[in-house]
This record gives structure tokens, sequence and C-alpha cells, in this order.
């Protein structure tokens, strides 16, 4: 039998946000592409944390429907304070005495895997009964100061009711702790909303504590983010700035070049290999990998893809595919879901590619669409092509053999396969398989009507021919 887990979690989610003006729970708005509280809780994971429930509150079914039953949910009706939020989990922490359990706010996202292992360990040292992460900032404004004595700390000073000698301490309570999930559990039934906001606080569970002679200590996060959080849109906008930078400057120590950094954002599971180059507006999010020696930007968009090495990427959209080594793409193109553009590939302007796999050595030029295809090595691709994949009922896939010619205008009507070293005619609308090495050139036989241009566009030529001839005399 296994033994219960000696750490788990509780992130703190009911927050409405009332300042960002929207109907999402404040937990739920998005740094770098991914909602605050996937990176809390990817912290703890991180962390080894796998036993995490999350207290939910403003618009729960949000939040419900985005952890899909992932994680244990509990909701909080009012909201009464912090220390209400987590009385809101009692009967949970009550499944989980004897062990170490973190409180954690789900819109602080930058709390990491070191800060709370550092914590953990600082807090099972000493036996404490609750840790304090804390941080040590320049300018502690509004935040909660944090009282230390010889043995620990002896309480929390808000900044409304701290001296003026309290107000020179630089080390604030980041709103996250350990407790231990027992002496938790009897403080929480301990403190009272006697205060102006009529809030059950949950730093008043720290002075219980301390009060029975159990021990209280704070941890200095080594990083002062741990306490950064948004209440506005300013504060959203500081947060991804601050992780935006971070990413850069991470991806810059491994050999990264950035010729400049406007518009660029580049989420945090991201890996770039050394000596890529990524130019301005260039944004890529999910999922990503690319290989050492691309140039990438400018102005790309690139989702949950994996990209080999030396490729170029130029105004290119980019979703849930595979682009291989050497391929040069753009400008103006879009790689849909499903995708694998294959080694030395060249793709130009105004093109788009969706479900399908273009062979080695291809060329597709330009004003062509690509769709539900299996394309050979060596094709080339006329201008003002078209896979016509798609009845109005059901879609059929196009299969190109190695070397084909598909010349401009080309329309190629799904299902259909053209051969190996085949040729189409241009303008051709092709409905039947063409045999290696055939040319197909499938056209409705030529009809010219005599004088009808000229009945038909009468109107339009006079009118024309009139603007031209006011035009001469004022110029």
């Amino acid at each position: 039998m296994s033994s219960k887990p000696t750490t788990c979690a509780v992130i703190l989610a009911g927050g409405q946000g009332k300042r960002m003006k929207s109907g999402l729970p404040k937990p739920m708005f998005e740094v770098l592409g991914v909602p605050m509280l996937d990176w809390v809780i990817k912290a703890c994971e991180d962390s080894g944390i796998k036993d995490i429930c999350v207290v939910t509150g403003f618009n729960r079914e949000v939040i419900e429907k985005h952890l899909d039953g992932k994680y244990h949910t509990v909701f909080q009706p009012e909201r009464l304070g912090t220390g209400h939020a987590v009385m809101m989990a009692s009967d949970w922490l009550a499944e989980h005495k004897g062990s170490s359990v973190l409180i954690l706010n789900g819109d602080a996202p930058f709390i990491d895997k070191e800060t709370i292992l550092g914590a953990l360990w600082h807090h099972e040292k000493h036996n404490n009964a609750v840790t304090v992460i804390t941080a040590e900032v320049d300018d502690p404004t509004g935040y909660g100061r944090i009282l230390r004595h010889e043995n620990g700390i002896s309480g929390i000073v808000e900044e409304k009711d701290a001296s003026p000698d309290q107000k020179l301490i630089r080390e604030i309570n980041s709103g996250a702790y350990w407790f231990c999930a027992d002496k938790l559990l009897s403080a929480l039934s301990e403190i009272s909303p006697n205060n102006a906001q009529g809030e059950y606080y949950l730093t008043d569970t720290l002075f219980v504590l301390i009060g029975k002679g159990e021990r209280a200590d704070a941890y200095i996060s080594s990083d002062p983010k741990t306490v950064l959080g948004a209440n506005d849109r300013r504060g959203l906008l500081l947060l991804n700035n601050t992780a935006r930078f971070d990413v850069i400057d991470r991806l810059m120590d491994e050999g990264v070049e950035f010729t400049c950094t406007d518009g660029v954002t580049i989420g945090r599971d991201v890996h770039i290999g050394a000596g890529t180059v990524i130019m301005q507006g260039v944004i890529m999010r999910g999922r990503v990998s690319v290989g050492e020696g691309c140039v990438i930007g400018p102005n790309c968009l690139i989702e949950n893809c994996e990209i080999g090495r030396h490729v170029t990427l130029n105004s290119v959209q980019a979703y849930d595919s595979v682009i291989e080594d050497g391929a040069k793409i753009g400008p103006f193109v879009q790689i849909r879901p499903g995708s694998r553009i294959c080694r030395d590939v060249k793709i130009g302007d105004f093109v788009e590619v969706k479900n399908s796999v273009i062979g080695e050595n291809t060329a597709v030029s330009h004003l062509t669409y690509v769709g539900d295809s299996d394309v050979g090595s060596g094709v080339n691709f006329g201008c003002g092509v078209v896979t016509v994949n798609y009845d109005g009922e059901k879609k059929s896939r196009t299969v190109i053999g190695d070397n084909a010619f598909i010349g401009c205008n080309t329309n190629l009507v799904a299902p259909v396969k053209i051969g190996n070293g085949a040729y189409t005619g241009a303008g051709s609308t092709i409905t039947k398989d063409v045999p290696d090495g055939a040319l197909a050139v499938e056209r409705t036989t030529a009809r010219i009507v005599e004088g009808f241009g000229e009945k038909r566009l009468k109107g339009r030529i006079e009118k024309n021919n009139e603007k031209l001839r006011r035009d001469h005399e004022e110029n």
C-alpha cells in the first residue's frame, strides 16, 4: 500500500479582479499566453507536489472547465478574505493531516520550484508550524512587512498599521506559506473577521500559532519577482513584460541572437538552438522547438511546432506542424495544423498548406493552396495551383509523385493522384489520375463569340474613354 504524499498545495483562485473590468476570473488572465493559474500549478508540479486543491469563486465554471477534473476544487461562495478561502478547503485538508501544505495565490505566477523547495526545506528543518515565503524588495510600499526576532518571526504588519521604523523594512510577505496541515486547521478555527474589512485574514493564523507557542519563521526567496501579481491591466502588462524579458535573457545566454525585441513574445516552453536569429515581431507560444542556425522573422507567429536546423521563416504563421532542416518559407505563408514541410522545401508568398506533407526539395512558389495532400520530392508548383479537397460533404486527399510539374492555375480535384514525373498543363482542372511521366491537359474547347465583349462592355468603355478625355483636357 502506497503512503500518502507528505506535501500538498492549496491554490487560491477565487478572485474577481474588478479592476480588470472583465468577466474572467483573475487567475485566468494570461502571461505569455498561459493563464496565471497554470504557472502556479506548474511550479507545484515541478516541485513534486501532485496533490493540489484549487479554491474557486468568481465565475468558477471557467476555472473548473479549464482544469477539466485534473485537480480537486472547492467553492468559496463569498469572498470574505484569504483565511475564509482556505477554510473552504478544510475537509480536504483534514484528509491530509500530517502533511506540509503549501498555500499559494493563483494570480502570482512567478513562484518557482527553487523557492518552493527551499522554503519547504527550511520549514521542515526548523520544525516550523508556519513558514512565510518572503522577498526583499527596493520599494516595499503597499506590502506587509516581516517582523523578525532571534527565533523566527513575531508577525506581519500591514502597511497601514506600520510604524515609521517598520515601514523601512524591505522584507515583505509574498502571500505564500508552508503550514503543518494539522496546525493550520486548528488556527483557522480560531480566527475571526473582527477588522475594518470584515474578512478572515490568513495572516491571523500566524498570530494564533505564535500565541500557542508554535514556531513561525520566514524564508527569503532569492527572486524578488515571486511577490508580483496583477490587480489591473497595467499590472498584467508588467507581468507579461517581466516574463517576456526573462525568456529573452535566458535565450541570449544560450546563444540565440535578437536583432530587435520589439513585438517579440516567446513562451516559457519554447526551446531555440544556438546561432538562431530572432527578428522583430516574432511570437512563439505553446510547445515550440527551433533548431540551430535558423532565421525567424520578421513578423512570424509559431504555435506548437517543431522546426529543424537552418530554417528561414519570413512573415509565416505556423500551427501544430513540423518544418524540417533547410526549409525556406515566406513571406505571407500559413502552415495549418497537421502539416510536415520536409528538408529544403521552398514556399513563397501567399501560400497556404493544410494537413499536408510537402516532400524534400519541392518548390511551392506563390499563390497556391495545398490541402489534405501528400506531395513527393522535387515537385514544382506553378502560380495559382489549388488542391480541391472539399466537395461540400467530405474531404479527400491529393497525391503527387516525385518530380512532378504542376502547371500554373491547375486545379487538382481530390481524390486524385499525379504520377512520378507527370506534368499538368497550365489552366487545367484535373479530375482523373495521371500516370507516371504523362502530360495531362484538361480544359474545355475554346469558344469564341464575336462581338460579345463589344456589346457587354460598351457602357464601361465609353465611360472610361470620357474620363480619359476630361483628364487630358484638364492637364
